[in-house]
């Protein structure tokens, strides 16, 4: 069922995850355009300033401390956006983070909790968000990951959890379908972001987790984010890296395989000592902060830019065009 989206401006959007890395990105770059953002985590205090910071700036946010492993905390988080501002037009599931360990070795109570948190917060988000949404139309965004494709070593439950989102999405997708129900579903695949995702990990190896490159800027996953509210496509990578390493475990997995092995290997071998083991697993970690302070270079996503940007994409289309026809006219060339 076609719906058209309210322009940002017009919108209140509720963002989980909001009190760090990409859901701040998103919080901010949301009310920095007009929205009226309702931001929820655990760490109360971290949300109180940057609803007040929003604020100072013009624009407007309310800040409501929820765990999303809570069915309870999501009922209470929707039923405050709904007598804050009357309800909501965009529900952004973001809540999330990973384990750095090798399976056998990651505790049954920490894989379970990880799922809680990734997989059971997107699954009650949703759900809760539906009730509302399917009332009055609007857009739901879940934050899957390349992960969702492929797989990764040394965040294999992580990766798993990325993959039941990408299923639990695309059936809800489908079944809201099926029922001419005017809310659009879309599934955002970051491949490595500078945030501080791994500092909030749980950590099992011996030195501080990072992230390998191509590592991209987290307002790309912003942008992506806030287009979706917008324009409901159906999945979005964030990095041309990641859609590469997509495609490749599409034709071939073997090759996949291998590369995964050796490249995460190298990468998880070469670390400083890790200080905080837990990091935000159970508890609220150190937010506030977007950024992660990535040791690898952090880049914009041109492929991202295209993707959301039709213009750009029949720019570089046609540089690409233009550029094809004046090598095939050279001599010798067919």
């Amino acid at each position: 069922m076609q719906y058209r989206h309210k322009p940002l401006r017009e919108q209140v959007i509720v963002i989980t995850g909001a009190s760090s890395g990409i859901g701040l990105a998103t919080a901010r770059a949301a009310a920095r355009r007009g929205a009226r953002v309702v931001l929820a985590a655990r760490n109360g205090a971290a949300l109180d300033d940057i609803a007040r910071d929003i604020q100072e700036r013009g624009g407007e946010a309310r800040a409501v401390v929820t765990d999303v492993s809570s069915r309870a905390d999501i009922e209470a988080l929707a039923a405050e956006a709904v007598r804050a501002y009357g309800g909501f037009d965009t529900w952004v599931n973001n809540a999330g983070l990973s384990i750095f360990g090798r399976l056998e070795e990651v505790s049954d109570e920490d894989h379970r909790r990880l799922f809680d948190v990734n997989f059971w917060g997107i699954v009650y988000g949703s759900t809760v968000a539906l009730q509302h949404l399917r009332q009055t139309g609007g857009a739901l965004i879940n934050l899957g990951s390349v992960a969702s494709d492929l797989a990764f070593p040394i965040q294999g439950m992580y990766a798993a959890s990325k993959h039941a989102i990408k299923g639990f999405t695309d059936a809800l997708r489908m079944e809201l379908q099926e029922e001419g129900v005017p809310v659009s579903v879309t599934l955002i695949k970051p491949a490595s972001i500078d945030t501080p995702f791994p500092e909030h990990a749980r950590n099992y190896m011996a030195q501080a987790p990072k992230l390998p490159p191509p590592v991209y800027d987290p307002e790309d996953v912003a942008k992506a984010i806030l287009h979706a509210a917008e324009h409901g496509p159906r999945d979005l990578y964030i990095g041309g890296g990641g859609k590469m390493m997509s495609s490749l475990r599409k034709r071939a997995p073997a090759v996949s395989d291998w590369m995964g092995a050796a490249m995460m290997a190298k990468t998880q071998k070469a670390g400083i000592a890790g200080k905080d083991r837990n990091g935000a697993l159970y508890e609220a970690g150190r937010d506030g902060s977007v950024r992660g302070g990535s040791p690898h270079h952090v880049m914009r996503s041109t492929y991202t830019q295209a993707s959301i940007n039709p213009v750009l994409t029949g720019i570089l289309l046609a540089g690409a065009t233009a550029a094809a026809a004046t090598l095939l006219s050279r001599p010798g060339r067919s």
